[in-house]
């Protein structure tokens, strides 16, 4: 029996040691920080807004979501909000923006 709540007692040890830590050997790695502006689209496509009427980007590609840009910001896509937001971004900032929406960091 001494033996047996050793063992335990050592299973213990380890699994706290190994859910305090990094993944083993890993690095710890943060993901990169949001580009400017990126951060406001969370606030209408966030992934819980799968089926609502302005829907999640989760899935999209980088070049889908900037082309979306692109077309907000030029007028050959209807918006009401879009449009004033894209307007307001660089072909670099939107370039980032979408990069990192495809990646999925937020």
């Amino acid at each position: 029996m001494k033996w047996v709540r050793r063992m335990r007692e050592v299973c213990i040890s380890i699994g706290l040691v190994m859910a305090s830590s990094p993944a083993m050997g890993q690095p710890a790695v943060s993901p990169p920080a949001a580009p400017p502006g990126a951060s406001s689209c969370s606030g209408c496509h966030a992934p819980s807004a799968v089926g609502h009427s302005i829907g999640a980007l989760q899935g999209l590609s980088a070049p889908d979501i900037l082309d979306a840009l692109q077309a907000f910001r030029n007028g050959e896509r209807e918006a009401t909000v879009m449009g004033r937001i894209a307007r307001g971004f660089s072909d670099g900032e939107m370039r980032a923006i979408a990069e990192w929406l495809a990646r999925g960091d937020e």
